[in-house]
């Protein structure tokens, strides 16, 4: 089994990717954090301890982290997610009550622990990188236990917050800054799942319907047909689940090593990942910035299909 941590921000695509690394055979969902984002921290926390228990894992301990990003204003998506961030889909909700500690202290406690026994951790932030900056800056001697990062974030090519940003990134550019440079500076291998394979991971509507049986299946069948009606489609990505199966099925995902960087103060380009893909083998001198020094393993490909049915499977 392969230990994780998901650190959220619990809206409709998040909760695909809590159902699978909550269920899935092969993972270890050691511990779950909390970042404001696509809807406040509240709500976050709401819909994440709701999704554990329809998944039957009570026992994943989750936490409450920054409400709010490292220097600008919070942003939400309620227009994607519902007004409750779980799609307004009226699911009976936890009764569970959160960590003790801060999402950085329990991300702390359990990467020590994972390098005291040398069981490595890998950690999939699928929010804006506000807690994980906040731990790889406060405490960098626990990435001892991390065995690499996989995050849901930016896009080589176009945005979705803005013509050039990724929501998670434009949300709080500051912190996916630090931690890029963080994880460089620290030797963690880090992956980007954005925007180029986001929505290529589909579940259909007749898939969808035809899970049953378990609370786990039911609340699987409501969001994929939200986020169905919502774009008004005959099915929908899983969204932020297809980073949880590239860590299950890492053949599953075709990905490159770029050079990235992230765009902090452009009028119209706050917050976008700017991925280096020239042949730096020529004659770039004339590039004042030079080569980014943090190299990034950028998702180009995704067996959608693959993946798909990985999710199913594992929901029902």
């Amino acid at each position: 089994m392969k230990p994780v941590i998901l650190d959220v921000d619990t809206g409709l695509d998040d909760a695909c990717a809590l159902l699978l690394a909550a269920r899935h055979p092969e993972l270890d969902l050691k511990a779950v954090t909390c970042a404001g984002g696509n809807v406040g921290l509240d709500d976050v926390v709401r819909n994440t301890l709701t999704v554990l228990d329809a998944a039957g894992r009570p026992d994943v301990p989750v936490a409450r982290g920054a409400a709010v990003p490292l220097l600008q204003p919070v942003r939400m998506a309620r227009h994607v997610h519902g007004a409750d961030g779980l799609g307004d889909i009226d699911w009976p909700r936890s009764a569970r009550t959160t960590d003790p500690r801060h999402a950085v202290e329990l991300l702390r406690d359990v990467l020590r622990e994972a390098a005291a026994t040398g069981e490595l951790i890998t950690l999939i932030p699928l929010a804006p990188l506000t807690n994980i900056a906040l731990l790889l800056r406060t405490y960098p001697d626990a990435t001892a236990g991390l065995r690499e990062i996989v995050f849901m974030g930016g896009a080589a090519g176009i945005g979705n917050a803005t013509a050039s940003a990724e929501f998670n990134i434009w949300t709080d550019p500051e912190a996916a800054a630090i931690v890029l440079t963080a994880a460089s500076e620290l030797d963690v291998p880090t992956t980007m799942y954005g925007l180029d394979v986001f929505y290529d991971v589909v579940v259909t509507l007749e898939q969808a319907r035809g899970l049953s049986g378990s609370p786990s299946a039911e609340l699987a069948r409501k969001l994929i047909e939200k986020r169905s009606s919502l774009y008004q489609s005959d099915g929908a990505s899983i969204g932020d689940g297809g980073a949880v199966c590239a860590v299950i099925d890492p053949s599953g995902l075709t990905t490159q090593p770029f050079p990235v960087r992230i765009e902090l103060s452009g009028s119209w380009s706050r917050g976008r990942t700017i991925v280096d893909t020239r042949d730096w083998s020529a004659d770039l001198t004339s590039d004042p910035h030079g080569l980014s020094p943090t190299t990034v393993q950028v998702a180009t490909a995704v067996d959608g299909k693959r993946y798909a049915e990985m999710w199913l499977a594992t929901v029902s």
